[in-house]
């Protein structure tokens, strides 16, 4: 990237490390997120106010952050938003270097952006791409972003998510929320827009108050050959309480046809918590009719 080597000196005293101790009984453990979670995350305020993503977050007892110079301190969690993926956190260090979240409706595809990541303590790995991709995203795991920024990078040195994607004025434009490492989008990028949206929230409530709640179903899903396909449900949640199974098709949503993800998620997207959800399922060549009690993701997680 043809920039000044300021910029990356500016970014690194503002990026530091995320370690999270989750107790082995919370639900996100059964999920694959593990106890032992390590992360980045950018301090976005002089006092100390650190944007990471959400689920480096989930059911933590505790959190430390790693500030460049090897200082450690414990971190208060300030908010976690579900919908978004934005997370944040908020230590008592004095006034701090921060960057600037600036929104990414301005990227455009081909446009150079720098990234920097934590490797664990006070190491640090950088690393510049270009922005691939910007527009729609869905998960496997009932999660949707109505854009994205994705950036690819050319080397495979990759740090823990949740740092900061720069452009060259040394903004934040996106944080990492997953590395793909063996694919072209080599970085999915939470937009910066999305945390200045919600972060007054956050700072006030510890989650979102104004946005309709999402009706969530605890499932896993993908798109086979115009079909949509149970790939697993979450011990306890919704859809495991209803009887969904792995394995299950899901031929139609309160009578609407389903013949892709994003067909399923946006039609919970039009529900909300505590209504039923009438799903019908094709499992073993028979036809099953199922009840769901839809919940809020955050109180699962809770």
């Amino acid at each position: 990237m043809n920039a000044p080597i300021s910029l990356l000196q500016k970014t690194l005293r503002a990026t530091v490390g995320v370690h999270s101790h989750i107790p082995p009984t919370h639900v996100s453990i059964q999920i694959g997120l593990g106890t032992d979670r390590r992360g980045t995350g950018t301090i976005v305020s002089p006092d100390g106010l650190i944007l990471t993503a959400h689920y480096l977050l989930l059911g933590a007892k505790n959190v430390i952050v790693t500030l460049p110079g090897g200082d450690q301190y414990e971190a208060r969690v300030v908010g976690k938003d579900f919908s978004t993926g934005v997370g944040l956190l908020k230590i008592d260090a004095g006034v701090l270097p921060h960057l600037k979240v600036v929104s990414s409706q301005s990227c455009v595809p081909g446009q150079e952006a720098f990234s920097v990541a934590s490797l664990g303590g006070e190491k640090r790995c950088a690393d510049c791409g270009i922005v691939t991709y910007l527009g729609p995203f869905d998960a496997v795991w009932e999660f949707v972003l109505e854009r994205c920024v994705c950036v690819t990078q050319p080397s495979l040195t990759f740090g823990f998510s949740g740092g900061a994607v720069m452009n060259r004025r040394c903004e934040v434009i996106a944080i990492s929320y997953l590395n793909f490492a063996d694919l072209s989008r080599a970085i999915l990028g939470i937009p910066g827009e999305y945390f200045l949206n919600v972060r007054d929230e956050l700072q006030q409530h510890g989650r979102r108050v104004t946005a309709e709640p999402r009706a969530w179903l605890g499932v896993l899903s993908y798109t086979l050959r115009e079909h949509v396909v149970i790939a697993g449900v979450m011990p306890g949640g919704p859809g495991d309480k209803a009887g969904l199974q792995q394995g299950d098709l899901v031929l139609s949503v309160d009578g609407r046809d389903i013949n892709e993800r994003r067909v399923l998620y946006d039609t919970l997207g039009n529900r909300k918590p505590g209504e039923q959800i009438s799903l019908k399922v094709l499992r073993n060549n028979r036809v099953f009719q199922l009840d769901v009690a839809a919940i809020r993701a955050e109180d699962y997680f809770a």
